[in-house]
C-alpha cells in the first residue's frame, strides 16, 4: 500500500512539475494552448503605431476564435487565428465575416486572412526570433513575405 501511495506521489510530482516548466517558448504549445502573442509592426510609421493591437482587440472579440496573431507590414496585414472546435464546420463563414468586417473598419488596407496552423506557427516563431534579437528587421519582413507566400500557395 505504501509502495502505491509513494509510486502516485512521484508521477502526480512529475506531471506538475513538467506541466509548470516555462522556457518562453510560445511556439512549442502554439497548437495546443492559447497563446495571445502580441502583434507585430514591421512598419517605422507612427500614424499606424498599435494599428496592430486595434485589429488584434477587435478581431479577438469574435466568439468563434481563441488566439489570433497580427503582422502589419507595409503594404499588407497578416491575420493568423485558431477556430474554436465546435466552430471549425463554419470556417467559410467565419473568414468570410472578418474579411467583411475588416474590410469596412479599415478600408483600403490589404489583409491576408488564415486560419492555417502552420501560418500560425510560423508567425509565433518570427515573434520569438524578435524577440531574442536573433534576426534583423530586414531579415524578418523577408520572413514576413515567405509566410505570406506560403499562406497565398495554400489557397
Amino acid at each position: 500500500m505504501n509502495n502505491i501511495r509513494i509510486i502516485i506521489s512521484l508521477a502526480l510530482f512529475v506531471l506538475i512539475g513538467c506541466a509548470n516548466k516555462e522556457d518562453g517558448s510560445d511556439s512549442k504549445i502554439a497548437l495546443m494552448k492559447k497563446t495571445n502573442p502580441p502583434p507585430i509592426e514591421l512598419v517605422d510609421n507612427p500614424e499606424t503605431d498599435s494599428y496592430g493591437h486595434a485589429i488584434k482587440q477587435e478581431i479577438s472579440k469574435m466568439k468563434e476564435l481563441y488566439d489570433v496573431a497580427v503582422i502589419q507590414d507595409k503594404e499588407e496585414t497578416l491575420v493568423v487565428y485558431k477556430v474554436k472546435h465546435l466552430h471549425r464546420f463554419k470556417m467559410k463563414e467565419i473568414e468570410k465575416k472578418m474579411d467583411a468586417f475588416l474590410e469596412n473598419k479599415y478600408p483600403g488596407e490589404n489583409f491576408i486572412l488564415s486560419s492555417d496552423y502552420k501560418i500560425f506557427l510560423e508567425t509565433i516563431r518570427l515573434k520569438e526570433k524578435l524577440k531574442k534579437g536573433s534576426i534583423s528587421k530586414k531579415d524578418a519582413e523577408t520572413k514576413f513575405k515567405e509566410i505570406v507566400k506560403l499562406q497565398k500557395e495554400k489557397t
